[in-house]
């Protein structure tokens, strides 16, 4: 089974989506389950991991809302308020929802960059074990020092590094970065998607060859058994095609043992998130 494990879908307005800048201007609009399923049919792929983009209860309940209109849509990576007091209501307003399978907050936004280890935020984390949650780590590189403090508090906890967190493709640089992502890797319970590398690069002029050596840094780091496939659609679109974006990360995988290939694209996807196939 053949998985893109980080896509997105919303209703554009400036308002919500302010991060849309005018450099990506192609992508104020709505970008909706139709659209995607042609783009997974051309090129293959049996389901998605729809992750949210804005910070609201609101919009983790409409991506289950479109999971459960689509099949095709395995999982939904949510938001729930892991600040609040009240996390565990929240939890369990969606508790019954089998296709909420994680959570995710937009740390590298926040102005903190030890964010992470905030008691509030720790107290949160603790909790979604108890739902048999993952959580998506979304950070930059300046953040995998005090990414690595923060797992190694949740060792029975399901985590995933989204992006590889955003490797400086584009300036060619391969440390700090590659000295963070190989201590992270360390902690078996901490996966790595491969997505989200195409905007990282320079987006017009961008070659495969530039973002392979970042590939193969989490390849050894991770181990194949804990790498995946994602397209970050419809962002990706800023820099390639939806079916480049995913040819990019099946280029490296000519170099791997044909054995690993079926959990990169797929496998390694449903066993972290315990997927079921409709």
């Amino acid at each position: 089974m053949r998985i893109d494990a980080h896509q997105h879908f919303w209703i554009y307005n400036s308002d919500e989506y302010g991060w849309i800048d005018e450099s990506m201007s192609s992508l104020r609009r709505n970008f909706l389950p139709q659209d995607l399923k042609l783009e997974l049919e051309r090129c293959g792929i049996n389901g998605c991991i729809a992750v949210q983009a804005r910070q609201s209860i609101d919009e983790t309940r409409w991506l289950l809302e479109l999971a459960d209109q689509h099949p095709f849509i395995l999982g939904v990576v949510g938001w729930v308020d892991l600040l609040s007091i009240d996390v565990r209501s929240q939890l369990k307003t969606f508790a019954a929802n089998r296709k909420l399978v994680g959570i995710r907050h937009i740390v590298q936004s926040e102005a903190d960059d030890r964010f992470l280890l905030r008691p509030d935020f720790l107290r949160g984390i603790a909790m979604l074990q108890e739902f048999d949650l993952a959580y998506d780590i979304l950070i930059y590189p300046k953040h995998l020092q005090v990414t690595t403090e923060f797992v190694e508090r949740f060792p029975d906890q399901r985590f995933v590094l989204d992006h590889m967190a955003k490797p400086p493709i584009k300036s060619g640089s391969m440390e700090p970065w590659t000295d963070g992502i190989r201590k992270l890797g360390k902690f078996p319970n901490v996966y790595c998607k491969l997505s989200g590398l195409v905007t990282e690069a320079n987006w017009q002029h961008w070659r495969p060859e530039d973002i392979t050596p970042y590939l193969d840094v989490a390849f050894e780091a991770f181990g194949a058994d804990r790498v995946m496939c994602g397209s970050d659609w419809p962002v990706c679109l800023v820099a390639a095609s939806y079916s480049q974006t995913v040819n990019l990360v099946e280029h490296c995988l000519v170099r791997h043992n044909p054995s690993t290939h079926e959990g990169v694209l797929g496998g390694n996807a449903q066993r972290f998130w315990r997927l079921r196939s409709e």
